[in-house]
């Protein structure tokens, strides 16, 4: 008997996702995103597993890894650092992608999306199209100028994550333990 699957695979169906949302993001997200958007059978169990091909973590400031943030490992490393302005954007640009493509395929799946994601945009939740709100909300001169600021810090971080060696860059430098006493 042959046991072919015409489903793509785990590391396919996140890759979807991913390229819609456009920046690393927390494993539910990218599962919800893909089950209310395409066909599949992706799992936050699935993406759990050790290396799933083609995904990598995002880096935070430290350069270790982004705790439950996942990335595409082809993105370029300016793309793969989280910083805390940065991220909010990223999410910001997430939703008014997903609320696009969700007004073209409408169900409940998508709705109850959309209405999860409504809750991260400021007015998002009454707001008529979730999709311009995010867009106000990523204009707003606060968030704007917190971009801007970070973006020195951000270059600083990338120049010492293009020295690092290519398994350090997909999956971050190792934690440091926890050192008790005064030295």
């Amino acid at each position: 008997m042959n046991h072919l699957s015409t489903l793509p695979t785990t590391a396919e169906q996140a890759r979807h996702a991913l390229l819609l949302l456009g920046a690393p993001a927390g494993a539910r997200l990218v599962v919800d995103v893909h089950a209310a958007l395409f066909d599949g059978d992706l799992s936050v169990p699935d993406l759990a597993r050790e290396q799933v091909p083609g995904l990598c973590v995002a880096l935070r400031g430290d350069l270790t890894a982004a705790p439950g943030l996942i990335a595409l490992a082809d993105w370029p490393l300016s793309r793969r650092i989280v910083t805390p302005a940065a991220r909010r954007a990223d999410e910001l640009a997430m939703v008014v992608r997903v609320a696009e493509l969700a007004a073209m395929s409408p169900g409940r799946a998508a709705a109850r999306l959309l209405r999860e994601l409504a809750e991260r945009v400021p007015h998002g939740v009454e707001a008529l199209d979730l999709a311009q709100a995010a867009r106000a909300a990523l204009a707003d001169p606060e968030l704007v100028a917190a971009v801007e600021a970070e973006e020195p810090a951000r270059e600083a971080l990338l120049a010492r994550a293009a020295r690092l060696d290519e398994r350090q860059q997909l999956f971050g430098l190792p934690a440091l333990p926890h050192q008790r006493g005064n030295g």
